[in-house]
């Protein structure tokens, strides 16, 4: 064992599968492990470089065998397939990692520390409750339709709307149909009240975080932004520049490029899609309102060009890079004079 340079472990719920090779890559090491055996098997070897895909769990084990002092090295799981070499099995996927993380380019993925995933806790838990509440809205809307009312859209309309349409005797609502009505009601109150005690929470997150009272100067950057921001990326070092961050964040055109002729097409939506979509809404923000300073003058003249949603995609890319910036280096927001 003492021969072991590097190790790929294919994670699973109960049985992991282990590939390990030598200074000479030669495989030394191919076996099975139950959960409970794992770390035991781990804390017997010495320290060597540990590879493996990040999904569920994936930052758990990354600190337990952190803490073996042993190195560790996550990798999107995307990057890995193209070296599985036969069809698809544990012991495939293990020798895969295993030979995916020895490759002098390959790219890795921050671990995050408990505090950072249980930030991102309260993010995931809120994403559930709006998006239960976007549904509830839906069927209100729907079965308001089959009586005949139809109510404008937007969230605050409905919530207008509905207690007139319960109060009303004369729109044609049977009686079991407004109790059913009263109940969604109720339920989407409760909803708002709970998304509320979620943005609270965030809100005072965002004020005991440093990075993030940086990160909300910027415009468009609010608490749900900076603290998503913050708990997501870690150490911001992990990227040369503000381009590759942007680029890991899928803010960057997708490339088909031959014979020395570029072709640019479409964002390439690699990365994480929650911070995607919190920085293309906070673009959207920047968009909607007056101002004169130099970025909004150049997103402006992009929307006379090439419309809104293509500015605002534009300008999120933008703000990747500039929120890179205040998170590598302890530096204030300085707004372009």
């Amino acid at each position: 064992m003492k021969q072991i340079r590097r190790i790929g472990v294919d994670l699973a719920k109960n049985v992991f599968q282990v590939h390990g090779v030598d200074h000479h890559e030669r495989v030394v090491l191919r076996r099975a492990l139950s959960r409970a055996k794992l770390r035991e098997f781990f804390a017997q070897l010495p320290p060597c470089l540990i590879g493996m895909e990040a999904c569920g769990s994936a930052h758990h084990w990354a600190r337990e065998l952190e803490r073996l002092g042993h190195r560790v090295r996550l990798m999107a799981p995307q990057f890995v397939s193209p070296y599985r070499k036969n069809d698809k099995n544990d012991g495939n996927d293990a020798e895969a990692i295993c030979e995916a993380m020895g490759r002098p380019n390959m790219r890795f993925v921050p671990v995050k520390d408990a505090e950072q995933q249980a930030v991102l806790c309260v993010h995931r838990a809120r994403s559930l409750l709006v998006a239960e509440r976007t549904g509830l809205i839906n069927q209100i809307r729907g079965l308001l339709g089959e009586y005949g009312i139809v109510v404008g859209q937007g969230a605050s309309r409905l919530r207008r709307a509905l207690p007139e349409l319960l109060e009303a005797a004369d729109n044609g609502l049977p009686a079991l149909a407004r109790e059913v009505f009263a109940e969604r009601y109720s339920h989407l109150q409760g909803l708002d009240e709970r998304i509320e005690a979620y943005d609270q929470r965030l809100r005072a997150l965002a004020q005991q975080m440093a990075p993030a009272r940086r990160l909300m100067q910027v415009p468009g950057v609010g608490p749900l932004t900076a603290t998503a921001v913050v708990a997501t990326v870690g150490d911001a070092q992990m990227f040369r520049n503000g381009r590759q961050f942007a680029a890991w964040l899928g803010l960057v055109p997708r490339q088909h490029s031959t014979g020395g002729k570029p072709r640019l097409g479409r964002i390439t939506k690699r990365g994480d899609a929650y911070l995607r979509t919190l920085l293309v809404h906070g673009a959207r923000s920047v968009l909607c309102r007056p101002g004169e300073d130099p970025r909004r003058r150049w997103a402006q003249a992009l929307v006379q060009r090439r419309g809104f949603n293509k500015a605002a995609v534009a300008l999120a890319a933008k703000q990747a890079r500039l929120l890179w910036a205040l998170l590598a280096r302890p530096d204030d927001y300085r707004p372009a004079a």
